[in-house]
């Protein structure tokens, strides 16, 4: 497996190329915007997009996901259905953050305890409500490697204050969902660096382990 951070929209949002080195196949994970640049990112990888993957509702996350899916005739799996709210609203949210929103259709909404695929791999979906009702979180055991949206960090956790976000549901599902999957992964938040659980269970001041003892 590789995976490659595109950063899309004025907010910067880190979408993901995750593939498969034996097939070549592909996923872009939250392509929000800035088509032409993850084109050409797919490009320049010389990857053959399979999917999209969507961790949650949010318009810098997936406004621009349902027009990239037509384009390319690529199914949408992902988030839960409890982001239905939120991607119902993102024509209106498009209008009031400048960035391009169009309302789509998941051709999968998935559960706790799904698992997608990218050419030969299979990666394990766990719902991780509190940024979101929906949210998801991508993980693949083998490579030791997460792809987690806003749930997590380096150094913070996701906002809470939208409609719909619960900080408690937040902490629980980092430290019930994320924790036991292991220190040594590797994951890419929805904006900034990259980190990895065992450094954040070390140093986040929200969620690290002297934080909540």
């Amino acid at each position: 497996m590789k995976a490659a951070i595109l950063p899309v929209t004025p907010l910067q949002q880190n979408c993901s190329l995750v593939w498969c080195t034996d097939t070549m196949k592909g996923a872009l994970i939250d392509p929000g915007g800035d088509l032409d640049k993850l084109k050409q990112g797919v490009a320049k990888a010389g990857v053959e997009l399979e999917k999209i993957l969507i961790t949650h509702g949010h318009i810098d996350h997936c406004g621009e996901a349902g027009a990239l899916a037509k384009e390319l005739s690529l199914p949408i799996e992902g988030p839960h259905e409890a982001d239905r709210f939120w991607i119902s609203r993102l024509d209106e949210d498009g209008k009031k953050y400048g960035i391009r929103g169009q309302v789509f259709e998941p051709d999968r909404w998935l559960a706790d305890g799904d698992q997608v695929t990218i050419g030969n791999l299979t990666l394990d979906v766990y719902h991780c409500p509190g940024h979101t009702p929906g949210h998801v979180v991508f993980h693949h055991a083998p490579s030791q490697f997460a792809a987690v949206g806003d749930v997590l960090f380096q150094g913070s956790i996701g906002r809470t204050d939208f409609p719909m976000g619960n900080h408690q549901d937040l902490l629980d599902a980092i430290v019930q969902k994320l924790w036991p999957l292991g220190n040594e992964t590797t994951f890419i938040p929805g904006h900034g660096p990259v980190s990895t659980f065992g450094h954040e269970r070390q140093s986040n001041p929200f969620v690290g382990d002297a934080a909540l003892a």
